[in-house]
């Protein structure tokens, strides 16, 4: 065997360096956008349960023959487990449709 063939031992510093520079550079463009889409994603959740809860005041409604006062009976009645949205905003039944409530 030749003595002349080289080995590299390792990375260099500068190597390393460059290496930790792209994944800075990589999560600084991800974060972002990352927190931005969960907001979206929570937004989405709640418009999706307060949907879910529109159909279910109408299965009671249609079982029962009158609306449920609020939608506590449907948690009563197991239609639903939870009449809040995924981010924890609570939800009223008002003139017969599922609103968020607002904070005051």
């Amino acid at each position: 065997m030749s003595s002349s063939i080289w080995r590299k031992q390792g990375f260099t510093m500068i190597e390393m360096m460059i290496v930790l520079l792209i994944i800075t550079v990589l999560l600084l463009i991800a974060v972002p956008n990352i927190v931005t889409n969960n907001h979206l994603a929570q937004s989405k959740g709640c418009e999706a349960t307060m949907q879910l809860l529109d159909a279910q005041v109408g299965a009671y409604a249609i079982e029962f023959n009158k609306q449920p006062e609020s939608l506590e009976a449907l948690v009563e009645e197991d239609y639903v487990d939870r009449i809040v949205c995924p981010d924890d905003t609570p939800l009223t039944l008002a003139d017969g449709s599922v609103q968020k409530v607002e904070n005051e």
